[in-house]
């Protein structure tokens, strides 16, 4: 357990009594002009109970002053370092935020875009669901990818999931038809790799240990994407496929196709084909390259089914640090601090009264 002060500056506050003290003793009694007469021959006459109770008053306005000082630097604990190995691998979500992730699409019996039907999906699957038998991947290293027409890091890998979930809440879609729209799958499965190809060094960095006592036996990526590589970019798929695999990573791609429309007729249900259909040759053939698997969905039922699947990726061992969050502890000492400020009042007003 570690205790620290958030704002340690605020302990100056508890000289002030002792300076003032040390104000009245220096300046506020001169010698008198003229020697006058002492009452030295009081001190021996019995004191009253009112007299034997001053002193409280003073007590209780420098216990009031020193305890708001005490709250004042905020007091806290929290910080602990716990080395805990686990086994998990290092998993990557590239994830499609382009225009047409703007589509509507199945989510539990409700009617919603993609993006947020895939961004709740992957949160079941890191943090777990049991109602959908997620188990959740509670000792895995996780980040995030978001690509349109350029490929950012939404959550560096991490193995606290909590943010990993509230970051995802920042991924929004690419509105209108601009310069940032777009399928830059290629990129993006290039930044991915480079993410996991310097995993070791995260792990090693968050443990302040040597990059080379860490080896993860399994990196994986999951690509998620309703459209097909678009425009020039600096990756084709095949160049981030050959990247994968040099680097030893599998990349699982998913697609995302329209579900086919329907058409009640006199003679029964009538299946139209799909809105839109693209290829998905490249995705497929990188997959099959670097050791993953190619599936594609059209609800969120049917990408479960997917993660399901995942969830029986190999596992590695992890060494991690995982950091407690600091918990304060100043409102003992504010608390006290306004009953010994009122306790002071209450005196003054009573037993402390000055009668002139």
């Amino acid at each position: 357990m570690i205790f620290r002060f958030a704002t340690p500056w605020a302990l100056l506050a508890l000289l002030f009594p002792l300076l003032l003290w040390l104000w009245r003793r220096l300046f506020r009694h001169p010698a008198p002009a003229l020697p006058m007469a002492t009452g030295e021959f009081l001190r021996n006459l019995p004191r009253s109970w009112r007299q034997r109770c001053l002193w409280l008053f003073p007590a209780c306005c420098l216990i009031s002053w020193m305890l708001f000082s005490l709250a004042l630097a905020r007091p806290q604990k929290g910080q602990e370092q716990i080395q805990d190995r686990n086994e998990g691998i290092a998993i990557e979500m590239i994830l499609d935020r382009s225009g047409s992730m703007a589509a509507e699409m199945d989510y539990q019996g409700k009617r919603q875009n993609r993006l947020e039907t895939v961004k709740e999906v992957f949160r079941q699957f890191v943090l777990g669901d049991k109602e959908l038998e997620l188990q959740g991947r509670h000792n895995d290293l996780l980040g995030v990818v978001a690509f349109a027409h350029y490929p950012y890091t939404v959550c560096p890998l991490t193995l606290d999931h909590n943010a990993l979930s509230f970051a995802l809440k920042n991924i929004a879609l690419i509105e209108g038809d601009t310069d940032e729209n777009g399928t830059a799958i290629g990129d993006a499965v290039a930044m991915g790799v480079a993410r996991l190809a310097a995993a070791e060094q995260t792990l090693a960095a968050q443990n302040q240990k040597d990059a080379s006592a860490y080896h993860l036996q399994s990196k994986v990526i999951i690509l998620l994407t309703d459209g097909q590589d678009e425009g020039p970019h600096t990756y084709s798929i095949s160049e981030a496929a050959k990247l994968a695999k040099e680097h030893g990573v599998k990349v699982y791609s998913i697609a995302i196709l329209a579900p086919e429309r329907q058409l009640q007729t006199p003679f029964g249900m009538m299946q139209l084909g799909a809105n839109y259909q693209y290829d998905t040759s490249e995705i497929q053939a990188m997959a099959l390259e670097t050791g993953g698997t190619f599936q594609t969905c059209d609800s969120s039922q049917s990408l479960t089914e997917i993660y399901k699947a995942i969830d029986t990726l190999e596992k590695s061992h992890i060494e991690a640090v995982r950091y407690v969050t600091h918990k304060e502890l100043y409102r003992p000492f504010l608390g006290t601090a306004f009953a010994f400020l009122l306790a002071a009042i209450l005196l003054k007003m009573t037993l402390c009264r000055q009668i002139a």
